[in-house]
């Protein structure tokens, strides 16, 4: 069993197109808002394993509770990737995914390619 206190943060990642990103927008001047969080660069084109336009979120463990149920409700309609970071990128982003909205399907290759090598 792994211990939460692995977790050293968590990423949020929004999700938004063209036609969405006045939506996009929109969520993040909430969280700006509302919450202490570091709001990353927006990518309007896909980016690392990320198959479409976003920006990410960056909060801590004791904000988990605060962030992610406000992105539940205000989410828009928008697709949202929520994961912990525990220095593992393949897991935190597959098995350690929750997903807001739908699924989608992240490129795990180039997580894997970037992966450090255990010494």
């Amino acid at each position: 069993m792994k211990e939460n206190s692995i977790i050293t943060g968590f990423h949020a990642h929004v999700y938004y197109d063209t036609e969405t990103r006045d939506i996009a927008a929109r969520i993040r001047d909430g969280l700006g808002a509302r919450f202490e969080v570091r709001l990353g660069r927006w990518h309007d084109q896909p980016i690392g394993p990320h198959p479409k336009s976003m920006y990410q979120v960056a909060f801590s463990p004791n904000q988990f509770t605060q962030v992610v149920p406000w992105l539940m409700l205000n989410r828009e309609g928008l697709d949202i990737l929520v994961h912990p970071e525990t220095g593992d990128d393949v897991t935190d982003h597959t098995a350690h995914a929750l997903w807001l909205g739908e699924k989608l399907e992240l490129n795990i290759a180039f997580l894997q390619r970037i992966k450090p090598n255990a010494s």
